[in-house]
């Protein structure tokens, strides 16, 4: 039993990742516990939820990962927790393009059973709230909408005029936040600039936006509201606990194998495949869950930052490159030649590496006119268009990741474009909303504009690990 509120608006740009992440703040200031989540693929939001809670941000995507393990996958993530804060995405009805409720905050609410808040931007209007709110609360009576917090409020008037308003309603206001622009968070072509990029300046930014939240907002109605959930009935998602695979040192046909207990435990000859994950400023795009299959499936994983580390980390057997930023360090990732060179040969020798997004960029020959990895017989550049939306996807041939055949599903986002889309070996055949040959297959790397959460196929980080074992 966790309290749990789902944070939602009537659209996008109504305030929804501020008052969120504000609440978490407050309510961890507090000296709650709190369980951050987002519904949606979105990688930056989560990024300002951790640093409001101190732990990981989690999303919650019933497309990727299918409705049946949302209540898993928030169980996995809140356990423990007192308090479990989960936003929203795009309106509160809005889910995957031409599948009705599908992936919306609407369906994640109902599938977590938990109370929703709806924070409506009341700049540039009085009693249209209250016709604004009925609406949202009356379309569907199985989301239960448990309170209202104002937001862009401009003056103690309007506020009169929101509240008397709503009294019609029936749904009580928990919150009416002031406009603050001194505590708005910069974007720039994908969204909010994520937090691994502005450190300093989010951490102050996190703490003015819970304080202007713990002011304005009714924390005691919210957490009583949050406790009304009920129990959910649901095992938590576990990411394995399969024994760990050792690499021999002397490598070879035969080398992969299941440790067993006693006698091989303290052997030097053997130990665990060690996986090394990109990070750092321009690659900040990655689902917690990931990781955590992949060191149940037996391997050791290590962060390296490519903008500053000019090596691999030590005996590195697979590569991870997930999405982030490269092109706004394209100068600096050309910059280190040595690790280019590095993630190069690391390829050429046959060594697993999946990349998704930016790393398939960085793994490109040049990114606009930057030198980068070569890995890739491609040129990436960016775009004027943004190239957004869910994708259904199969694999084209046996790879690192997947074996021919497996489909799974996925999102793309990004304003780049890589030229040509797709190698002789593509990584995926999109199959939804579009056909397409997308990505690129060659040796052990696996490259792709796909980014894909490894909970709803756990196989595939099975599959890698086995593969930097051998």
């Amino acid at each position: 039993m966790v309290a749990r509120l789902v944070i939602a608006a009537p659209a996008s740009g109504s305030g929804k990742t501020t008052v969120t992440t504000g609440l978490m703040a407050a309510f961890t200031g507090a000296g709650l516990t709190v369980s951050p989540h987002k519904v949606g693929p979105d990688y930056i939001d989560p990024g300002y939820h951790s640093l409001a809670t101190g732990r990981p941000g989690r999303n919650l995507d019933a497309y990727m990962c299918g409705p049946e393990l949302v209540a898993p996958l928030f169980a996995h993530g809140a356990r423990g927790c007192d308090l479990a804060v989960v936003e929203g995405v795009m309106g509160l009805y809005d889910g995957a393009s031409g599948l009705g409720e599908l992936a919306s905050t609407a369906q994640v609410a109902k599938l977590l059973r938990a109370p929703v808040v709806l924070v409506v931007d009341a700049s540039s209007q009085s009693r249209s709230v209250a016709a604004l709110v009925h609406g949202f609360v009356s379309w569907d009576p199985e989301v239960r909408v448990g309170g209202v917090i104002l937001n862009k409020v401009g003056s103690d008037r309007h506020e009169a005029l929101l509240r008397e308003a709503m009294e019609d309603v029936g749904v009580p206001v928990l919150g009416a936040l002031r406009r603050a622009p001194q505590v708005d968070t910069p974007s720039r072509h994908l969204g909010l600039v994520p937090v691994a990029e502005r450190r300093t300046d989010a951490v102050d930014a996190v703490a003015a936006i819970g304080e202007q939240v713990r002011q304005g907002c009714d924390l005691e109605g919210l957490l009583a509201l949050a406790r009304t959930a009920p129990p959910l009935g649901v095992e938590a998602w576990e990411p394995g606990t399969i024994q760990p695979l050792r690499r021999s040192e002397s490598g070879g046909p035969g080398a992969e194998h299941p440790v067993r207990e006693g006698a091989e435990r303290g052997r030097s000859s053997a130990r665990r495949p060690v996986i090394a994950v990109a990070g750092g400023s321009a690659f900040t795009f990655s689902y917690a869950e990931n990781t955590e299959l992949l060191t149940a499936a037996g391997a050791e994983v290590v962060t390296f930052d490519p903008l500053k580390d000019e090596q691999l980390p030590p005996d590195t057997d697979g590569l991870v490159i997930g999405g982030g930023f490269p092109e706004v360090y394209a100068a600096e990732l050309s910059a280190n030649e040595r690790l280019r060179k590095a993630v190069a040969e690391l390829a050429r020798s046959g060594a697993p590496v999946a990349a998704e997004c930016a790393g398939l960029l960085y793994l490109a020959r040049s990114l606009d006119g930057q030198p980068m990895c070569g890995v890739l017989d491609a040129d990436a550049r960016m775009s004027g268009r943004l190239t957004l939306g869910y994708r259904e996807a199969v694999a084209v041939r046996d790879n690192s990741l997947a074996a021919a055949g497996t489909r799974l599903r996925g999102h793309e986002f990004h304003r780049t474009v890589i030229e040509p889309g797709a190698g002789a070996d593509p990584a995926w055949g999109l199959v939804h909303p579009e056909r397409r040959f997308e990505g690129f297959v060659q040796g052990g790397v696996h490259a792709s504009y796909l980014h894909t959460h490894w909970a709803a196929r756990p196989e595939v980080a099975h599959r890698f690990a086995g593969a930097c074992a051998r």
